[in-house]
């Protein structure tokens, strides 16, 4: 960890820090409207800096300040420097959030503005036209925000943003398109948190700390954005009162969401080899869901305990998930991911809900640690018994002891192992191939904004962990976290493997009548009945397959 200082020493100085400040200058009121590091870059590109680097943490409000400069800059007359101002990043969300931005500080600044509208941005060249937002300001000057990197930035003048830089597709050429503003005095701002140290956002910051370049440069990691009132601001935003010990605790919290990835997002240490598969701006903005996450962790003598207690371990959790199960919507329909482990990993179980629009949302998530084979069918049929009449698919991991229950639960709800086979339950044995073909269409999917999933700090880390591996996205064999509570990617694969169920194409062909009544025996705690068969469907179950 690049700042390996403990959560005590940090209160103790930041409070040290605080009791520096005179009580005049605390009793001032509202701090500044922009922090400190915000105001610096801002200065900068107000004294009319040419090209400005800005390496970054994650989610430290810099791009909130430069929505404040696109409306000062924008808002002026050409006399006095007033110019158009373009802001790029990577996906649509950043650019609605940095127009509405700029539409705040237009307000506050009193400034007369068109309102904010949505257009189509001509890229030139025969290239496709793409959706931009738009303000127009009095002065004649205009703020438009692009969700992509456009190829036609020759020709246009003022200042460009690029947002998020290291995450767009070619920075080299967009960066070279935007360097074409500064012939007629223009302005280029490039910030972004990095993504590697190959990645060419981090060569051009290379070049500038090494002397090779002339751009001027900024770099603001967590704790210089803490020092600068960072947490202040978001308690104030909160209505809450700000104190060294809540301010370490939080920046703590923030440490042990991102773990192995801190350096690289919080504390601007790009990562010697990058091979990411999803950025983690775009993993987050997906992160929309509402469902829960449910997790179980039995001791290690489990198995060893009398059956009373053995239940009374596993009644929370199950109380929970009937919860959770109630409050699905059965108007949609429903694909399941099961990624099996016993002793070293976690099973993960991912259900999606497939909406109208065929938007694929999580609506449950189930973690089970050192969980026993017949405790994590009772589970899934726990599951199924609510979802069976609208399951579209499940996907189950075969590969060693996961073949268990994909069998099992197979052999109840149709088990095939192959995309031409009959039944709901498909036995996924990984390889290569799978990962090279059932890969990218969820990808794509987090690209297009097809997909939600449910906002959890340890998911993000485990899609973090997926990397490109030989040109085909996978996750390593190196295992994350403490001893005994290591993660290895489980959720990620799990949200694969149902991802790749809702893509399966199904039909119902056939029904089975409800069971003879003589066969309704006593169940015990498992939900297991005594006469069980387990080539007999359950009740009420239809039988689907592949067309």
């Amino acid at each position: 960890m690049t700042a390996p200082i403990t959560e005590k020493a940090w209160a103790e100085a930041r409070q040290a820090a605080m009791d520096a400040i005179p009580a005049i200058v605390q009793s001032q009121g509202l701090p500044a409207v922009l922090l400190p590091y915000q105001a610096r870059a801002v200065s900068l590109l107000d004294s009319v800096c040419p090209v400005l680097f800005i390496e970054k943490s994650r989610r430290i409000g810099l791009t909130w300040g430069l929505a404040a400069y696109a409306v000062l800059r924008a808002g002026r007359q050409k006399a006095a420097g007033g110019m158009d101002v373009m802001y790029i990043s990577y996906s649509r969300e950043m650019t609605r959030e940095f127009i509405d931005a700029c539409a705040m500080w237009a307000r506050a600044f009193e400034m007369a503005v068109s309102a904010e509208e949505e257009m189509l941005f001509d890229q030139g060249n025969g290239d496709k036209s793409i959706n931009a937002f738009r303000i127009k300001f009095a002065s004649g000057f205009e703020i438009m925000a692009l969700s992509s990197a456009p190829r036609g930035l020759r020709g246009k003048q003022g200042c460009v943003i690029i947002d998020e830089a290291a995450f767009v597709d070619d920075l080299k050429q967009l960066i070279k398109s935007a360097m074409a503003f500064l012939m007629w005095g223009g302005q280029v701002v490039i910030c972004s948190t990095h993504l590697g140290a190959e990645n060419p956002f981090n060569e051009e910051i290379q070049d500038i700390l090494a002397g090779r370049s002339k751009f001027a440069h900024m770099r603001i990691d967590l704790d210089e954005a803490l020092q600068e009132g960072l947490y202040q601001r978001i308690c104030m935003v909160k209505g809450e009162a700000w104190t060294a010990e809540g301010e370490a605790k939080w920046r703590q919290d923030i440490l042990d969401y991102y773990r192995d990835n801190a350096d690289e997002e919080l504390y601007c240490v790009p990562s010697q080899s990058s091979g990411v598969w999803l950025p983690a701006p775009l993993i987050e903005a997906r992160m929309k869901a509402p469902g829960r996450v449910l997790r179980l962790d039995l001791p290690d003598d489990y198995l060893h305990r009398h059956r009373l207690d053995q239940a009374s371990l596993m009644a929370p959790f199950l109380a929970e998930l009937d919860e959770a199960l109630a409050g699905l919507d059965l108007s949609l329909q429903y694909a399941f991911g099961f990624d099996f482990a016993r002793v070293s990993d976690l099973t993960a179980g991912v259900l999606l809900a497939i909406e109208q629009g065929l938007k694929r949302r999580e609506a449950l998530s189930i973690e089970l640690r050192k969980v026993p084979g017949d405790e994590q069918k009772l589970i899934v049929r726990r599951i199924f018994s609510v979802v069976r009449s609208r399951l579209v698919g499940a996907a189950f991991d075969a590969t060693g002891m996961g073949w268990t229950v994909a069998e099992d639960i197979g052999r109840e709800y149709g088990l095939r192992e192959d995309p031409e086979g009959a039944g709901i339950v498909m036995a996924i044995k990984f390889s290569e191939t799978w990962y090279r073909l059932e890969m990218p269409p969820l990808k794509a999917a987090f690209e297009d904004d097809t997909i939600a999933v449910i906002a959890d700090a340890e998911h993000l880390s485990d899609l973090r962990l997926v990397k490109v591996i030989k040109g085909i996205a996978r996750v390593p064999d190196t295992r994350k976290g403490e001893t005994g509570k290591r993660r290895h990617g489980d959720w990620a694969i799990g949200l694969a493997l149902a991802h790749f169920a809702s893509r399966m194409r199904w039909v119902e062909y056939g029904y089975t009548a409800i069971p003879d009544k003589r066969h309704a025996d006593a169940e015990d705690w498992l939900g297991q009945s005594s006469a069980h068969d387990p080539y007999r469907p359950p009740l009420g179950a239809r039988l689907r397959g592949a067309i």
